[in-house]
């Protein structure tokens, strides 16, 4: 944020996609979308001499283990769209050319496509609870939230195995939960551990392991620790997602490159990671020093086009870490950040210390979006956005700065309706609700937030 134009990048790679420039009053927004598996994917070069930016490749160990890195063939070669959304910061926080430009949508069961809402355990409690009694006392808690799935993470395979976790399948299918389970993309490019690992790498590997898991009752795969973007990998990761369609499961990539219009493209694709996201502040203070702008910086870059696994909102405490933002901020991020499948991060008992209010709104709070409004906000900073769902309209901010701020919300959208406003209270863990109409000024605490919903 607020980097001089022209200069070079902090790492080799380049600068990534969505790259977002400032000129006068008007907003530039850089991306790519529409990959099919023939190209590599791009980015920005390190240097930029001047403020010219060109067009960069990714590096040589970017590639799937034998394959190749850039885009070839005898023909003739077609490059992904390169996108450049500009006008107004409304203009461009509203656009859909990311999406636009992308595929039509391939074949796919439209009674399999569920977005939703997840619980999931290892973001606080970390590999040591992927455990049988555990993540079943997780599918409890999304069943008592309303919520669509629960996810089981890295090592399920050894901790709990197979037939155990078709058990905890068949428990969570009679509380209306759909479960979610963990792999390692695996390859040379990978040299971690964590199972299951080496089961999807061919068409015919991963043809078996997704109909064992649709025979388990599974709903979709995380898959982890992707290599890049060289042309060889945007392949596998094309081919992941043709066979989990062909087998009727959802797919989340984590570790993974920017998805670049393909959630259009495969609905069966319900998000991607491609940020540094909450699990990042769990592990070292100097992150979560910085998470408040970052996280007001995401709704104009990484989460503009695309649905981002940000893994969002903890009310309670982060081990070994002190939370730097209230818990109205952390309540906004469930409206703000875009996912086809939003990952809460907290816990049961986190979740038990907010107020009825609170826990009913993420009860009811809606799966999809039909539409949205930039209402106000300077990216790092602040945003305010609304979202629409069928006829209500969800009204969500974040503070990023160091004192207060007030915003004066003009919301002609909602008509007279009255709204109801859930704002940080006068401790940084308290909340407090009160009516407001369409035209009303809030005021943001520091690292603070609200949601309103009038419907």
């Amino acid at each position: 944020m607020d980097v001089p134009a022209g200069t070079e990048s902090p790492s080799p790679a380049g600068w990534v996609f969505p790259a977002l420039f400032k000129s006068g009053d008007s907003w530039v927004a850089i991306s790519e979308a529409g990959l099919d598996g023939s190209f590599h994917a791009s980015r920005l070069q390190p240097k930029s001499v001047g403020g010219k930016y060109r067009i960069g490749t990714p590096m040589a160990a970017e590639v799937f283990t034998g394959g190749t890195l850039l885009a070839h063939g005898d023909g003739d070669l077609v490059s992904p769209w390169r996108i450049i959304a500009l006008g107004t910061l409304a203009t461009v926080a509203e656009s859909t050319l990311g999406t636009d430009l992308a595929a039509p949508a391939k074949p796919f069961d439209g009674n399999l496509v569920k977005p939703g809402h997840a619980s999931w355990s290892w973001a606080l409690l970390k590999d040591d609870f992927t455990v049988y009694d555990v993540q079943k006392r997780f599918i409890d808690y999304a069943a008592d939230m309303h919520w669509d799935y629960t996810l089981i993470d890295a090592d399920w395979d050894r901790k709990i195995g197979y037939d155990k976790a078709k058990e905890l399948a068949d428990y969570a299918a009679t509380k209306g939960v759909g479960i979610l389970l963990w792999y390692n993309s695996s390859g040379d490019w990978n040299k971690t551990e964590y199972s299951p690992k080496s089961k999807l790498l061919t068409h015919e590997q991963r043809m078996k392991e997704f109909a064992r898991l649709r025979g388990m009752g599974i709903k979709g795969v995380k898959i982890d620790f992707f290599g890049g973007d060289g042309q060889s990998m945007i392949a596998y990761y094309i081919g992941i997602l043709e066979d989990a369609a062909a087998s009727g499961i959802l797919v989340n990539f984590h570790g993974a490159t920017l998805p670049r219009g393909w959630a259009r493209t495969w609905p069966n694709l319900m998000t991607m990671e491609a940020v540094r996201g909450l699990e990042f502040t769990t592990f070292e203070q100097k992150d979560q020093d910085v998470v408040a702008a970052h996280a007001a910086m995401l709704p104009f870059a990484r989460n503009l086009f695309d649905p981002m696994d940000f893994t969002p909102m903890v009310f309670g405490d982060i081990p070994k870490i002190k939370r730097m933002t209230r818990n109205g901020f952390e309540l906004a991020e469930s409206v703000l950040f875009l996912s086809g499948i939003q990952h809460f991060a907290e816990t049961p008992e986190g979740m038990a210390t907010a107020p009825d209010y609170v826990k009913n709104f993420l009860r009811e709070l809606p799966r999809s979006w039909d539409d949205m409004r930039f209402v106000d906000g300077m990216p790092g900073r602040h945003v305010v956005i609304a979202r629409k769902a069928g006829d209500a309209w969800y009204v969500a901010g974040i503070n990023a700065e160091a004192g207060d701020k007030t915003v004066q919300l003009d919301l002609p959208f909602v008509g007279s309706r009255r709204g109801m406003l859930i704002e940080d209270g006068d401790t940084e863990r308290a909340f407090r609700q009160r009516e407001i109409g369409g035209k009303a000024a809030v005021t943001m605490k520091s690292h603070g937030g609200f949601v309103a919903v009038f419907k």
